[in-house]
């Protein structure tokens, strides 16, 4: 491979990166608004779309392991190639994520309960990702620590989401018991899954920074 070629390589893993974040997004987005309304029907199309990801994160997989094997690369251009095996596999994680809330809501339960409000939690989680996947598109390591910066909120906003969910459980005395506890358990598996989503966020967003100054402070 000429240098050339090895130089369009590393244009085109950038670039498919990039693609496989946006197809994971809107993959995301559809399991929020799925599980916010009761839509089977959008859940079935997240939860079947997952084979596509993952075919995907393969194909990135098996791209970044031959540019290490063959070409060898060192220093910036390492990082780059390593950097983008680790955000494809934290990507691939939150389409899981996107696919187990996908499943609960195609397995009939009618939305998530009031008390948690999914859209703008979820929302927030998802608006990470997009600004981790900008700075490594765009190499800014200020967005960077900014996308980082942000996980304290969230992980707070979950926190409260799941005390009011719990202390509004506790007030519905109306409610069946077993009705009262699928909600329940459904809600908290749904705020841990959007909290995780941010945790990836942030695993994005370190591996963008080390990629770009070698700078792994943000890396745990």
């Amino acid at each position: 491979m000429s240098r050339s070629e090895y130089r369009q390589q590393l244009a085109w893993l950038n670039t498919e990166v990039v693609l496989l974040a946006e197809l994971v997004v809107d993959r995301y987005a559809d399991a929020l608004r799925a599980a916010a309304t009761g839509d089977r029907w959008l859940a079935d199309e997240v939860v079947e779309g997952d084979d596509e990801i993952n075919e995907r994160y393969l194909e990135l997989e098996a791209q970044c392991t031959d540019l290490i094997a063959l070409q060898q690369p060192v220093a910036s251009d390492l990082r780059l190639v390593t950097a983008s095996f680790k955000i494809i596999t934290d990507l691939e994680r939150i389409a899981d994520l996107a696919t187990n809330l996908a499943a609960r809501t195609r397995a009939g339960h009618e939305g998530i309960h009031p008390a948690v409000d999914i859209e703008a939690l979820g929302g927030d989680a998802r608006a990470m990702v997009e600004a981790a996947v900008e700075a490594y598109e765009t190499a800014d390591p200020a967005a960077c620590r900014a996308v980082a910066a942000r996980d304290d909120d969230l992980d707070a906003a979950c926190d409260r989401a799941t005390r009011r969910l719990i202390r509004s459980l506790l007030a519905e005395t109306d409610v069946d018991p077993e009705t009262a506890r699928a909600a329940a358990s459904r809600g908290l598996l749904t705020v841990r899954d959007i909290e995780r989503v941010g945790d990836h966020a942030v695993n994005i967003a370190a591996r963008s920074l080390y990629m770009l100054d070698g700078d792994d402070g943000l890396l745990y």
